[in-house]
């Protein structure tokens, strides 16, 4: 871990605009979200080198995010700076040429097959347990909590859980599948609440090693493996925060492999964050630094996946939490940080900090969403009954 946070990557100067242009041009573009460069909000950019501007217009996010590891320039609240940003749309109007093949790539490579699906937990989830345990609420979920009447993480935690459940409508006895089950918190919650069984799969060896010692006393099965090598029957299935995993080349593998694992009158739960637009692709900085091979969804997306194979009974966009969520995380890092400055070291920090207050101010502006789907094979008889 230490190597890859280790230095500066090197940009090439060819690709940059000239130094004066540069500055004005991003003054201007900085000027239509409200922000000033060096100015005194606690949201303006403060320049620390003057290289960054060029790096910013030549390379989109990753020039920024990799300056900004670097300590080439700072926002006191980094949040609210991506929230104006985006808010005002200044991110469409910087094209640089990488992002044509990154999104070439995207399009025409499965950059998700079953080799590839390991990347994510081996280089993000496997980071370490303690690390996450001191980020997270107690039962360690790692995806957007309910806020609605919470009043901390551990309370919205808990409701996301809870609504989870009482959507799929779940009674004792039932098994239920968990899709990218992480450390085991919707399994959890459901066999202590709900009494099922359920059976999870997830592709990190450090969620399943620390989830399956400490649920040990309950119906739960921790596998390590790949989602599409399950074939088996289950009441109802859930995926909470993997579904971002799987790549447009396997959507509909995906929904297939649910389809083929759901009874005919279970229904299942997709619980994914999702994209405004069908053919917009991954953030370059988040996908070098953060979820290498993620791909969100588009709603278009999703229906194509399902055309044919489930109806959709419900969907509820609470994306809108995720930003509560991800400041509750931020707060928990921040006070956990003294613990691990030394083993991680500051590049690590400014890289986790600009992760979670970057996307804090993505999901404030509302360029991303946070979808709960209900899925049923046949349709639910009489309608389904929202729950909230």
């Amino acid at each position: 871990m230490q190597s890859k946070f280790s230095g500066p990557p090197a940009a090439e100067p060819s690709a940059r605009p000239a130094g004066n242009s540069a500055m004005r041009f991003t003054q201007d573009l900085l000027a239509k979200a409200g922000l000033q460069l060096d100015g005194a909000a606690p949201w303006d950019m403060k320049l620390i080198s003057p290289d960054v501007p060029q790096r910013a217009l030549a390379e989109g996010n990753l020039g920024l995010g990799e300056a900004y590891m670097n300590g080439d320039w700072e926002a006191e609240q980094l949040d609210e700076f991506f929230a104006r940003l985006l808010r005002a749309g200044v991110a469409e109007m910087i094209n640089p040429a990488a992002l044509m093949f990154h999104a070439l790539k995207a399009r025409l490579l499965n950059l998700q097959t079953r080799q590839r699906a390991w990347q994510v937990g081996e280089e993000h989830y496997d980071l370490g347990n303690d690390f996450y345990e001191s980020m997270l609420d107690p039962r360690m979920a790692y995806t957007c909590g309910y806020w609605r009447d919470a009043k901390d993480l551990d309370e919205a935690q808990n409701a996301k859980l809870d609504l989870i459940c009482r959507k799929l409508n779940l009674q004792p006895g039932m098994r239920v599948l968990d899709i990218g089950c992480g450390w085991g918190s919707f399994m959890s919650y459901a066999a202590e609440h709900y009494g099922v069984e359920c059976v999870g799969v997830t592709i990190s060896r450090e969620q399943r090693d620390w989830a399956a010692q400490r649920y040990a006393g309950l119906p739960l099965e921790f596998r390590l493996q790949d989602y599409r090598d399950v074939d088996e029957p289950f009441d109802h299935i859930v995926s909470v925060g993997m579904f971002e995993h799987v790549g447009r080349k396997n959507h509909r593998t995906y929904m297939e492999t649910v389809h083929r694992c759901l009874k005919d009158e279970g229904l299942f739960l997709l619980h994914t964050i999702g994209k405004n637009q069908r053919n917009s692709t991954t953030d370059r900085w988040i996908d070098k630094y953060i979820f290498p091979n993620g791909d969100l969804p588009s709603i278009g997306q999703i229906g194509d996946a399902i055309d044919g194979l489930f109806v959709a009974e419900d969907m509820h966009n609470f994306g809108a939490d995720y930003d509560k969520t991800l400041m509750a995380w931020f707060d928990n890092f921040e006070a956990a940080w003294p613990r691990y400055a030394q083993q991680m070291g500051e590049r690590f920090y400014r890289m986790w900090r600009y992760y979670l207050l970057s996307c804090a101010g993505a999901f404030r502006a509302r360029d991303i969403q946070l979808w709960q789907w209900v899925l049923s094979r046949k349709g639910v008889i009489g309608g389904y009954q929202r729950v909230s």
